[in-house]
């Protein structure tokens, strides 16, 4: 069943919507922030993604007279709330982080001017889109910094949901992985594609020499072969014999891959395939690519720790009312409101955000309650149109060089505590 933008959504947005439409506040001006109160444990830093797919899903958030219909009729929404739907578009204003920037616990990375009922319908896409995104950026993120330049593809499409593919995949881009083996996600993003052989397309030839030969007839000597189906070192022996020195590169996907690698490298060296490169797969993460540093091994395949729950702990973002005015109308002046509760509490009133820098690293990030322009925003939409959309490569630039802002030990893989925590400026850091 297909759906608009507006139907993302979890119902108390709608009920809540409902209330203030009812008692007539749902066009007071009010001010929401999204922010991470914390970091996945043991990291140092997180990676913003996924803002250039929210904006157009909130550019283009609708509801059809259908789904306004079946709203109604399951009591989500009444007659005046109906009617305010019928004609909705966000018409506000949204300022945030560039994608691919950094940000620590308590920075403001999105903020979002506009009505109550305009802010509030925005809450679960906001969260749903930045909360994914980010944890799949933030962990490619550590996983690029470990493989130490050696080239990354993104092959987790089998392990989570078809379209969080897609988005896993551009997200693994940002972060700076190479290439992906989602053909959607290479189609309607520009993303590189790999791929070439399962080890069923082994099995399925009545010896591996006649796979090796079909696929290399098929894609040409600078194909990658995988040989670790049945033995690996007769299945180099019999890559090589079927493609010759040139062979473009083989792939191991099981066993233990630094001591492999090594077999594999010396391997090919005595075969005269000098140059045939060795890339690995099997259940990849940045933990296990830093132990291989040493090994020969040429590129990296990684799938299932990258898109599930395993090798992204969740971002943990939250949407929270910061402001709001009592009265409607655009010069109503706005309350900041905050949440007191213990473990959560919030800081009211509209952020307007510090960097500073020495010698090009970064060392703080503090934020000041005010109206003010900010260093680190940027703004996204205005007047409900978007007008931040660089591109997916200058998104990719941005997160290599703000990852590059960053402390050696900062970058490291090792659990440590955050990095920075943003601040109140005057306060202590």
């Amino acid at each position: 069943m297909n759906h608009s933008p507006g139907m993302l959504t979890d119902r108390y947005e709608l009920t809540m919507l409902s209330s203030w439409v009812t008692d007539g506040t749902v066009h007071h001006r009010a001010v929401f922030e999204a922010f991470a109160r914390k970091l996945p444990d043991g990291r140092r830093y997180g990676l913003l993604g996924g803002l250039g797919r929210l904006l157009e899903l909130i550019e283009g958030f609708r509801f059809t007279d259908e789904e306004i219909g079946w709203l109604h009729d399951q009591g989500v929404v009444n007659d005046a709330t109906a009617d305010y739907l019928s004609g909705f578009r966000f018409t506000g204003d949204i300022d945030a982080y560039p994608e691919g920037d950094l940000y620590f616990p308590g920075s403001p990375i999105l903020t979002v001017t506009s009505s109550l009922g305009e802010c509030i319908v925005l809450e679960t896409l906001i969260l749903s889109v930045l909360n994914h995104d980010s944890a799949i950026a933030s962990a490619a993120a550590r996983m690029v910094t470990a493989a130490q330049g050696r080239p990354i593809v993104e092959m987790g499409s089998r392990r989570t949901h078809e379209e969080a593919a897609i988005a896993a995949a551009r997200a693994a881009y940002v972060a700076g992985f190479g290439s992906t083996s989602n053909l959607a996600a290479g189609r309607k993003y520009g993303i590189p594609t790999i791929g070439t052989a399962a080890h069923a397309f082994t099995l399925a030839h009545e010896s591996e020499e006649a796979a090796f030969r079909s696929q290399v007839e098929a894609q040409g000597t600078g194909t990658t072969l995988l040989v670790d189906t049945f033995d690996i070192t007769d299945g180099i022996r019999t890559a090589v014999k079927v493609a010759g020195p040139d062979l473009g590169a083989i792939r191991i996907d099981s066993g233990d891959l630094a001591e492999e690698s090594r077999k594999a490298r010396a391997l090919l060296d005595d075969l005269g395939a000098t140059d045939t490169r060795i890339i690995v797969t099997s259940d990849l993460d940045e933990f296990v690519i830093t132990a291989l540093q040493d090994a020969p091994i040429d590129g990296y395949g990684v799938g299932t720790r990258l898109v599930t729950g395993s090798g992204h702990p969740t971002a943990a973002m939250v949407y929270k009312l910061v402001a709001v005015a009592g009265r409607p109308g655009p010069d109503a002046p706005l309350r900041p409101v905050a949440k007191t509760s213990a473990a959560k509490v919030s800081v009211g009133g509209r952020k307007s955000v510090h960097r500073a820098y020495a010698d090009d690293v970064l060392t703080d990030e503090t934020f000041s309650v005010e109206n003010g322009e900010s260093n680190v925003q940027v703004p996204a939409i205005r007047g409900g149109e978007i007008v931040h959309r660089p591109s997916l490569d200058e998104i990719r630039e941005h997160a290599a060089r703000a990852v590059a802002t960053l402390p050696d030990e900062a970058r490291d893989v090792a659990a440590g505590d955050p990095y920075l925590t943003v601040q109140l400026e005057g306060e202590q850091q």
